[in-house]
């Protein structure tokens, strides 16, 4: 194929190395002329192992030119890349001056083209921007032609020094559409990106647009959590890269999806007493980790949402929750979070049922027990033992668990009940008469 790529710092700099590399014809296109000059001429504008060895390749071969004439570009190519920068403005927000001003240029070239043509946006956006800034610049309505526009986002995940190996091997394959379904040019984006198009994950722009700013937001967060660590370790005499190493052997629940999907609060007998406790050993040796004193902080916010959301019940008094532990399949009330929004809607005057099958106040023993009996002997008694009590009762039901079978059964009651739904999943139940929308924290 003959593709344009707009901007030549990094990402369109690599992108034209390793294009070239699969046999593309490869048109740089840049407003500074010093960059033209070196892409034109086979030159890196970027320190980049191999960078070097594909554009010198691929000049030799014919294969790569370069222009400040965006027009003549697009009209020459099958496919556009917009790899220019969104650098933060003075409000910390992405400038999208040049983003904008490279789909203006490419959507008037546009206009005057009578052929298919795929866009294709690898620059950093927030979500919305693709369809609140750019669509409209990109596919005009003065274009006769816009019909065969495709319009796709696809994160670039290129390290610094591996940003090749990266381009080749990437982790995962994410093309956002304006539906989220499989775009026409799906044979072209799989050429581009030499991968098998069953490999190719459709999502939505918004959600492609998410995706690689929270995938950066989370290395960050990475770093500075080995770096408090290791501040930490140090103070104790311990080395840090050797207990980080050892965390990452863990691949079941340290590095997994595990943990990282929105929900409840984390609660239990473990996650707070030990953080409180590293919080505290970094205390006692005066050792700033804000990060890791941010993450209470953080769960205290997240159980606030979660109390605000429970009472928007529209006037209903009868609630019912069906979780009491701090997750499914266990009877663990310890720091439990949904305890505290069983609480607050006692405390609230709420007419309150929970059915939890895992909690039985005949079977709890030792630490549970106690639990009950010293610091909630009241919500025993708002314990009920069937489903069918819980539904009975609810006006409301406050979903707490990944249970869709417990789902589909309130959907299928003649009357069902308002749902407030705090698992993150987004589940609602219509009605004949109409929808209640689900409630969800977070």
């Amino acid at each position: 194929m003959k593709v344009s790529i707009f901007g030549l710092g990094y990402v369109g700099c690599v992108s034209v190395a390793c294009l070239s590399r699969l046999r593309h014809h490869v048109i740089g296109v840049d407003i500074v002329q010093s960059k033209v000059d070196l892409i034109g001429a086979g030159v890196a504008t970027v320190v980049e192992p191999e960078v070097d060895a594909l554009l010198s390749e691929g000049f030799q071969d014919g294969r790569i030119s370069a222009t400040t004439n965006a027009r003549q570009a697009v009209l020459d190519s099958d496919v556009s890349l917009i790899c220019v920068g969104t650098p933060s403005n003075r409000a910390g927000e992405h400038d999208l001056t040049w983003v904008e001003a490279t789909a203006d240029a490419i959507g008037k070239a546009l206009v005057e083209k009578t052929s298919s043509h795929l866009v294709v946006i690898r620059s950093t956006l927030i979500p919305g921007t693709i369809e609140k800034n750019l669509l409209a610049r990109l596919v005009r309505m003065d274009n006769p032609s816009k019909g065969s526009v495709s319009v796709v986002i696809i994160p670039e995940f290129l390290r610094e020094g591996s940003a090749v190996r990266d381009y080749y091997n990437p982790p995962l394959i994410v093309v956002g559409t304006l539906g989220g379904k499989p775009d026409l040019a799906q044979g072209a984006i799989a050429a581009l990106m030499s991968v098998d198009p069953e490999k190719i994950m459709w999502v939505q722009y918004q959600q492609a647009e998410m995706l690689k700013a929270l995938c950066n937001a989370f290395h960050a967060m990475k770093v500075a959590f080995a770096n408090e660590v290791g501040a930490l370790c140090d103070e104790a005499g311990i080395d840090g890269r050797s207990v980080m190493s050892l965390l990452t052997l863990d691949r079941k629940l340290n590095i997994s999806p595990a943990y990282l999907r929105p929900g409840l609060p984390y609660g239990g007998s473990c996650l707070p007493k030990d953080l409180s406790a590293v919080v505290a050993m970094a205390e006692r040796n005066y050792v700033s980790v804000p990060l890791l004193s941010g993450i209470i902080a953080s769960n205290e916010a997240h159980k606030q949402r979660m109390q605000l959301a429970v009472t928007k019940v529209n006037g209903c008094r009868r609630i019912a929750m069906d979780g009491l532990a701090f997750k499914s399949g266990t009877d663990d009330l310890r720091e439990s979070p949904l305890v505290e929004i069983a609480e607050y809607l006692l405390g609230k005057g709420y007419d309150l049922k929970i059915y939890d099958p895992a909690v039985s106040t005949a079977r709890l023993t030792g630490a549970n027990q106690h639990y009950i009996e010293e610091r909630i002997p009241h919500l025993a008694s708002r314990l009920v033992a069937d489903v069918e009590d819980m539904f009975e009762h609810a006006e409301v039901l406050i979903l707490t668990r990944d249970d869709n079978e417990l789902f589909d059964r309130a959907a299928m009651r003649e009357n069902p009940p308002q749902v407030i739904d705090l698992t993150g999943a987004g589940r609602h139940i219509e009605r004949a008469a109409g929808k209640h929308e689900v409630i969800m924290a977070g």
